[in-house]
């Protein structure tokens, strides 16, 4: 028996699981946050200003000219109270899809990173876990000082903004974890280019900056079916204090993401680096 063997039968979990966890995934995320502090840290401070500059130009400029608009549940907001929760939304898509995908391509497939993690005794859901980790955190860190902004300039518009933290890690963790899985799929370049063809779209039609009424009722279907609308409406639902029952179900949107993303993601790494 080698060692690796010995070291991953000799944790408390079921024989089972052992070769899938070790229950390290905090020595993979400790890993991704010092390569961060080191040569990344100049992209993370800058996705966090991209919202922000989308919330002062079009919230204030461009909502000067709008007056106010309806929500899904017929409030009346001003257009940057509107728009303002969508961008703190997109602010976590971003953040975690960042780190979920162009990050783990190149650890994959180029500097080989996690056939050398995968040689200790970390598995595919140490790895998993992880990485989505470090992905969670980045969007949850864009959207606390988004949220803080949002503060700032009165757009807060309830007391339950404040529960747009962990529903913001809950978003974050659900395309971290799907991220991650397509990403596992991907070999090169240009294949990466997909991701940016289906953010873009999500970005600019998910009710973003526009009521979902003024949609033809088919595009409306398509728009109801994307991550982000969920996400959206779940924030804005927060951010201006009309929260309906209709929650739950943006919520159990995510927790399937997040649980199709791990399965898949851990089948994908065990495939590709033991079996």
């Amino acid at each position: 028996m080698s060692v690796l063997e010995r070291t991953r039968r000799s944790g408390p979990l079921p024989q089972s699981l052992r070769a899938l966890y070790a229950g390290n995934a905090r020595s993979v995320m400790a890993r991704g946050l010092l390569a961060t502090k080191s040569t990344n840290w100049t992209v993370v401070v800058s996705g966090f200003f991209e919202p922000v500059f989308y919330l002062l130009a079009m919230g204030f400029g461009l909502g000067e000219l709008v007056g106010s608009v309806s929500t899904t549940t017929g409030q009346e907001v001003s257009y940057g109270a509107f728009i303002a929760p969508a961008l703190l939304a997109v602010s976590a898509m971003n953040g975690a899809v960042y780190d979920s995908t162009w990050n783990v391509f190149f650890k994959m497939n180029y500097t080989k990173l996690y056939q050398g993690m995968l040689s200790t005794s970390l598995g595919p859901l140490d790895v998993a876990f992880g990485e989505i980790a470090l992905a969670l955190l980045r969007g949850a860190v864009y959207a606390t000082g988004f949220l803080i902004v949002m503060q700032v300039l009165g757009l807060n518009l309830s007391w339950l903004a404040i529960l747009a933290l962990p529903a913001v890690v809950l978003i974050a963790f659900a395309f971290a974890s799907f991220g991650m899985a397509i990403t596992s799929y991907m070999k090169t370049f240009q294949q990466m280019d997909w991701i940016n063809f289906v953010m873009l779209p999500m970005f600019l039609f998910s009710a973003t900056f526009y009521p979902l009424s003024v949609y033809p009722e088919w595009i409306q279907t398509v728009i109801q079916a994307l991550p982000l609308w969920h996400a959206v409406e779940l924030m804005r639902g927060l951010t201006t204090g009309a929260v309906d029952a209709g929650v739950l179900w943006h919520v159990l949107y995510f927790v399937v993401m997040i649980l199709v993303g791990l399965v898949f993601t851990t089948k994908r790494l065990r495939a590709l680096f033991l079996d």
